[in-house]
């Protein structure tokens, strides 16, 4: 059996000897109360509501799963309902949410601690609250005044939850391919008629109503992606007092039967003349969901620093108490029957990456959010400005990065329990298989990478990589007077000018063969993370010898960052070097083949 212990020590080390979270939070005219009494409540609160109340229920949902009941009703696992509902009773959905729609209006980067506590006790269950966020950020940017009255409190409390509806079966991540129709009726709604497949949370037993943010096409629209709409697709219709009115011809026909994540309702939507709210202009709707999708990626590379913090905790549980075979250096449990394998090197391999990737994640996506946080909440039009190309940049490699690092770290769990991580009753092969589906959903690792160097960096001709590159070897360039960290500085500027160069090298190469882009896009955003989380372990070290210094009686624990640092230069970082030659290496070994010479 599994178990999940809130990493909070290293939570507020990120937040305090990382980001100095309070004084960003004093920064921010609209955060400026938020001081460390309260956030360490919260956090306190969070974490035995995510110990006592989630984490228990992981294990059941991967059991029971969903039902699929008469009228395409869903029934979720045991408990999931009275969990959510406490969820709700205590006010946590309303945390981050506009203080105009009953929030409490705390920051974004606050509400991502609550998320990952959720998130790593139980994916599965973590989503239904998870996606309602994207839904209320979409509906608040780009929605009237009368879908916002409608539909925005509902959503932000958590009596009503979202999903998004992009894909359907034939169309996978090419939504220019995709025929749902929207027909316009005399009231001024639409009527829905189509399927949509994969929605996450698609239908439950966990709240009175879903309210679906669904892409569709209006008849008449410009063929592909130009026309796109979106529309607000409610399960229930309210009426105009608010209350839920009549039943909406949208329902579940059928769960998908999948690898992982079984406590969650993967939906196949049929909307068979649905009525739906369009959102914004016509044909306008893809552009429109990115705030969305944006959202919903951040909250996938979540999922990846979940998966690699819950490897490492019951890996770690597992290796000091697990006894085989004795230590090369002689037996460090003489009085035991065999050594515990912590011991052993190639352990110690294991539960290190595990660490680094955790760890090094935590700092990354959650200085993320703090860019989050000036881009809502900052006065300074030219902060509001920085903080969204940083986190535009950011986000297809967090998404892609961490859900990469977390899946293998699952995967390194399971090795870590040997044959007993192989069948189901420690709950490790759970974290695999779970983990599996986050590098696939809201854009997978291809199409992140895609964005990545496609879209953003030689789309912009390296604009969009230059704020970063400076930044790193600005940080490079301050941090060089203490002399301890000199050797990680000097890899993080070689591989930051290599980083510029390669992406020119790339570009030219691209100006001879479009395909030199796809050839050495996956490679190039797993570099790019690689070199971001090296510059979170360089931070981390720095605040250790800091704090060090100043005099702690929690020696241990930042002796452990600074060793960890080293773990990562030493071990995970040259990584970069293969990745270099591969992503330089050209389309050619890819392409020469014609398909039908693929063959078995």
């Amino acid at each position: 059996m599994t178990t999940y212990k809130a990493p909070l020590r290293d939570m507020r080390f990120v937040m305090q000897d990382l980001l100095n979270i309070e004084k960003h939070y004093q920064s921010l005219p609209a955060c400026d109360e938020v001081n460390q009494e309260l956030i360490d409540a919260i956090l306190d609160e969070a974490s035995k509501f995510s110990e006592e109340i989630v984490a228990p229920l992981n294990a059941v949902g991967d059991e029971a799963g969903c039902e699929m009941l008469e009228d395409g009703e869903v029934r979720t696992p045991p408990g999931f309902r009275e969990a959510y509902q406490q969820y709700v009773e205590g006010g946590w959905p309303l945390l981050d949410q506009p203080s105009r729609y009953g929030g409490q209006d705390l920051p974004m980067s606050l509400g991502t601690t609550i998320r990952e506590m959720n998130g790593t006790a139980n994916w599965s269950w973590a989503m239904y609250p998870g996606l309602s966020h994207g839904a209320v950020e979409t509906i608040d940017t780009h929605g009237s005044e009368k879908q916002k009255a409608m539909f925005m409190e509902p959503l932000a409390s958590g009596r009503w939850t979202g999903t998004m509806c992009l894909t359907e079966a034939h169309c996978g991540t090419d939504l220019g391919l995709l025929k749902t129709k929207a027909e316009p009726a005399a009231d001024g709604t639409y009527a829905l008629t189509g399927s949509k497949l994969f929605v996450s949370s698609g239908e439950h037993d966990l709240a009175e109503n879903i309210v679906h943010i669904v892409l569709a096409r209006i008849p008449g629209s410009p063929p592909g992606t130009k026309g796109i709409s979106l529309f607000i697709v409610p399960k229930f219709i309210p009426n105009e007092d608010g209350s839920i009115g009549e039943r909406n011809a949208v329902r579940c026909g059928a769960l998908e039967h999948k690898m992982g994540i079984h406590g969650n309702a993967t939906c196949l939507l049929n909307f068979d003349g649905a009525t739906g709210y369009l959102v914004g202009e016509e044909n306008k709707g893809l552009s429109y969901m990115f705030t969305f999708m944006n959202f919903a990626r951040l909250g996938t590379g979540l999922q990846g620093l979940a998966h690699s913090e819950f490897a490492f905790q019951n890996s770690l549980a597992y290796a000091r108490d697990r006894l085989q075979m004795r230590s090369l250096s002689g037996p460090k449990n003489p009085d035991g029957p065999a050594d515990p394998i912590i011991v052993h090197p190639d352990v110690r391999r294991m539960l290190l990456t595990q660490k680094a990737f955790a760890e090094g994640g935590r700092a990354l996506i959650y200085f993320a959010s703090t860019q989050g946080d000036i881009l809502t909440k900052s006065e300074d039009p030219e902060a509001r400005g920085l903080a969204n190309h940083v986190l535009s940049f950011l986000t297809p490699i967090i998404k892609a990065f961490l859900t990469e690092t977390g899946f293998e770290s699952a995967n390194l769990g399971l090795q870590c329990f040997g044959g007993h991580g192989y069948v189901n009753e420690w709950g490790v092969e759970q974290n695999v298989r779970d983990a599996r589906i986050s590098m696939l959903y809201e854009g997978t690792t291809g199409i992140q990478a895609l964005d990545l160097l496609g879209r953003k960096v030689l789309g912009t001709r390296g604009k969009a990589l230059a704020p970063v590159t400076a930044f790193i070897l600005d940080f490079c360039k301050r941090s060089r007077k203490r002399k301890e960290l000199r050797p990680y500085l000097k890899t993080l500027v070689r591989l930051t000018r290599q980083w510029k160069s390669l992406t020119r090298k790339i570009g030219f190469a691209a100006m001879r063969n479009r395909d030199a882009v796809g050839a050495a896009s996956v490679d190039y955003i797993m570099f790019s993370g690689y070199v971001l989380l090296g510059v979170a372990w360089a931070a981390s070290a720095r605040a250790a010898y800091r704090r060090l210094e100043e005099g702690t009686t929690e020696e241990a624990f930042y002796r452990a960052k600074i060793q960890t640092a080293e773990f990562y230069f030493a071990k995970i970082l040259p990584r970069t070097e293969s990745l270099l030659k591969t992503m330089l290496a050209g389309p050619d070994s890819l392409m020469k083949m014609d398909a039908e010479q693929f063959m078995f």
